[in-house]
């Protein structure tokens, strides 16, 4: 199934293919009055196949997290795929760097992150509670945590609107102290999208 999103943008993409191929077809006709045609006819064709290829590149999709304050962080990761609920963790990120946590086509709409500031204490958490552990997890399944000998911990949502690729900047503030990171900023691929609702802070 193609969502509208998908089928606006490659209706954009046709677009924009036909618009530069105008605009070369333009340029062809110029050159065409002057015998450098003559002498150099494969100069038009490779440069339609050029621009074709340009938009037919597929574009990164990745599901990304940077982290842009001054202390490391440690993040995990929660998402359900056509197996279940799955979380990850950790990627420990030093400060303001950026990890692809996810590689390639996402899997889902919606995935949850949790992370914490190992330098100054505090937390980004939500209210979706899912199965951790201190040490490198993966984990399948979110339920009956405490009895399966994993921690429960509380996750904040980010909507990817089912776009390709998306990245969650973790934020500080300089009025907020130590224990109360700022909500993450989250948007597709770079920062250019709305910002959620604040997840819950604790501290």
């Amino acid at each position: 199934m193609t969502s509208a999103l998908s089928s606006l943008t490659a209706a954009w993409n046709q677009r924009e293919i036909l618009k530069g191929m105008m605009r070369i077809a333009r340029i062809g006709a110029g050159f065409a009055r002057s015998d450098a045609l003559r002498r150099h006819r494969w100069i038009l064709p490779l440069a339609c196949a050029l621009l074709v290829l340009s938009f037919a590149a597929p574009a990164a999709a990745d599901f990304r997290l940077c982290n842009n304050t001054g202390s490391r962080v440690g993040v995990a990761i929660g998402y359900k795929d056509s197996e279940g609920w799955t979380t990850e963790g950790w990627w420990n990120l030093s400060a303001r760097s950026c990890e692809t946590l996810v590689k390639g086509q996402l899997v889902a709409r919606y995935y949850y992150v949790y992370a914490v500031d190992y330098d100054r204490g505090g937390e980004w958490s939500g209210k979706a509670f899912m199965c951790t552990r201190d040490k490198e997890f993966t984990v399948k399944g979110i339920e009956d945590c405490l009895a399966r000998g994993y921690d429960r911990t509380g996750f904040f949502e980010v909507d990817t609107t089912q776009q390709r690729s998306w990245t969650v900047q973790l934020t500080e503030t300089t009025e907020q102290s130590p224990q109360q990171p700022s909500p993450p900023y989250t948007g597709p691929g770079s920062p250019g999208g709305s910002p959620p609702a604040p997840p819950k802070q604790t501290k």
